[in-house]
């Protein structure tokens, strides 16, 4: 039976996005895990006559103490950061359902622009405020009695340097999750609440017994998209500190680029980057299984 024209046309109208997605993701990574298996320097790279190598870079990179210290400085950075998003998000969409409608449409319009600002311009003002000499923050610091951050180098130490890394990544995180579950719950009847009041129910029971079990699904959503962003976070951290100081602030994607550009080892940063994407969707998968499975059983 030939299909209608009218039938096909949904196809035609998404084959553009499904086109531009396939273009602009299944290719990189399917170059990306070819690469992978090859022996991909400088050389290579100039003569294009790259040999397949097996598993090798993953052994090599497997077998590499170093790269198992960014995964586990990787994995705290993550958790770090998404618990205070989430924390924080949560916490600010709450304030925004007790606010007045002025002060709500001040704060939301905060949020926005916040979350709308480039990430390197973002970086660059966090950048001046803790800078060692001029930055607005050691000022603050030291006029309050904290001597001690009179001039102090925020990027010359590991754990301040991470400290401010977490700072920006949960400054420019916090707007998305705070305006998405602020919409959310705009979305609970409102009966919910009153009946749990005339309970006599508290605010944290009624946020455990009545928001979060019907805003579970926006809430999974939302630590997905979290842990996915935090995780994959590049660009803040290379404009700010490059990794360093000693390393301090390298998580995997910094060492997939690294290994790449300063060692021209664009085999091994490749297969670091592969096993950045694995460990990630393992993690998801784990999560979505014990989601699906809570929701089973209730």
């Amino acid at each position: 039976m030939r299909s209608s024209p009218r039938a096909l046309w949904p196809y035609l109208l998404i084959a553009p996005t499904v086109l531009g997605a396939a273009v602009l993701l299944a290719y990189p990574l399917a170059r990306n895990l070819l690469i992978s298996f090859q022996q991909y320097g400088m050389g290579e790279l100039i003569r294009g006559d790259a040999v397949f190598t097996g598993l090798d870079n993953y052994r090599e990179i497997l077998g590499d103490a170093e790269f198992w210290e960014v995964v586990r400085r990787t994995l705290w950075w993550t958790t770090v950061n998404v618990v205070l998003i989430m924390v924080l998000g949560t916490l600010v969409a709450l304030m925004l359902q007790r606010l007045g409608r002025r002060m709500r449409v001040l704060v939301l319009s905060g949020l926005v622009l916040a979350w709308a600002s480039p990430v390197i311009a973002t970086t660059t003002v966090f950048q001046w405020l803790f800078s060692s000499r001029l930055g607005l923050v050691n000022r603050v610091l030291a006029g309050i009695g904290f001597d001690s951050f009179e001039g102090y180098s925020w990027l010359a130490h590991g754990p301040a340097a991470f400290t401010l890394l977490v700072l920006l990544v949960v400054w420019q995180s916090v707007p998305f999750v705070a305006v998405t579950l602020h919409a959310a719950l705009a979305t609970v009847p409102a009966e919910l609440f009153e009946s749990a009041r005339i309970d006599g129910a508290g605010g944290g029971r009624i946020f455990w017994s009545v928001t979060l079990p019907v805003l579970r699904p926006v809430f999974g959503l939302i630590l997905c998209l979290e842990v996915i962003w935090v995780f994959r976070c590049f660009a803040q951290i290379w404009a700010v500190t490059r990794g360093g100081p000693g390393g301090a602030t390298t998580t995997l994607p910094v060492y997939a680029y690294q290994v790449a550009q300063s060692l021209h080892r664009y085999d091994l940063g490749a297969a670091v980057a592969t096993l950045t994407v694995l460990m990630l969707v393992a993690a998801l998968i784990f999560y979505f299984r014990q989601m699906f499975k809570q929701e089973a059983e209730q």
